[in-house]
């Protein structure tokens, strides 16, 4: 019906009109294809690139654990038909670990944080201020991730591994991966916190937006019958939101997944699992920021092209993760 109605209005234009109409469609065409020809350019980029790396290396990429460019002084040497430093190995198992746990426990710390202060944004505070509350909240969405990172060295590790650390291994020890060492503070608990609240902006928008699309009628008859504010929130209002609480942790999960600099400065960057929750470790993004310059030192270039492989998939993982999260967005929001 709609484009019949389009066609009939472009029949009742004069010719100029009709040709300044076809060039704004086909100028919105053009820009709309930029983003995923873009997103199609990086696949294809990163696929050439590392493509070496992915004959080379085959599956044991993904399951090794031995990240090593073999030694810079030595005859690259012929291994099934591609020139490496003698001893070069290339494994991340570790990094998926690393990447996978810091993200996961951002997304488990920065949650019920986001959720309640969407709550108190939306059901608390009068009419009048939330807005400004909310620009403040979600303010932080805008602040560098090099900032984060400051803070988190400055101000997280060393309050943690002198305070929190010691009485959470005397306290917690008997659960496995709680118990010491504690370590200096660089870890894969200290760069979940930090993580967490660089996505804590992210999920109170989105969550405060799926509030205010509940019907005020289900609301006030919730206390119309009597119950609460507590009992309306938690009986009327987060279950017409839930589905939006699963996208936006979703979502929220592969923010974190390709953070890079605030992990690189808490994380210790140990080219191994971490032993516990206090550990160092590395995550993908932040190891190939850390590596690159060694990297370059490598004649044969497969170095390089080992860590093109790691952006790939970081890049493969991201799609998936921020898919999934748009499609359920889509749903709560149609």
């Amino acid at each position: 019906m709609s484009e019949i109605v389009t066609t009939r209005i472009d029949q009742s234009l004069p010719a100029a009109g009709r040709a300044k109409r076809w060039v704004f469609r086909v100028g919105l065409g053009v820009v709309a294809l930029i983003i995923p020809l873009v997103l199609l350019g990086l696949l294809a980029f990163l696929t050439l690139q590392a493509w070496p790396a992915i004959q080379f290396n085959g599956f044991g990429f993904l399951v090794s654990n031995d990240w090593d460019l073999g030694s810079q002084y030595g005859t690259p040497v012929s291994v099934d038909g591609h020139q490496v430093l003698p001893g070069a190995s290339y494994g991340i198992l570790f990094l998926i670990f690393g990447t996978l746990a810091s993200s996961l426990l951002a997304v488990l710390f920065a949650l019920p944080a986001g959720v309640l202060s969407a709550m108190f944004i939306s059901e608390v505070v009068p009419q009048g201020a939330r807005d400004v509350v909310a620009a403040v909240v979600e303010l932080l969405a805008a602040v560098p991730s090099v900032v984060f990172g400051l803070w988190g060295y400055v101000v997280v590790i060393p309050v943690f591994s002198h305070y929190v650390y010691p009485l959470m291994a005397d306290v917690l020890g008997f659960i496995p991966g709680f118990g010491g060492p504690v370590g200096a503070g660089y870890g894969l608990l200290t760069a979940g916190v930090v993580l967490a609240l660089m996505v804590v902006p992210i999920i109170t928008a989105n969550v405060r937006e799926a509030i205010s699309a509940v019907s005020r009628g289900d609301v006030e008859a919730g206390f119309a019958l009597g119950a609460t504010r507590f009992e309306v929130v938690w009986k009327v209002v987060l279950p017409q939101v839930k589905t939006a609480i699963v996208g936006v942790t979703i979502l929220g999960l592969g923010r974190a997944l390709g953070e890079t600099m605030a992990v690189l400065m808490v994380s210790g960057n140990a080219l191994d699992i971490p032993s516990n929750i206090y550990s160092p470790f590395s995550t993908m993004a932040a190891f190939i920021v850390s590596q690159l310059d060694s990297a370059l030192q490598d004649p044969t270039g497969m170095a390089v092209d080992s860590l093109s492989e790691i952006g790939l998939m970081l890049l493969i993982l991201g799609i998936i993760v921020n898919s999934i999260a748009r499609l359920i967005m889509w749903r709560v929001r149609g």
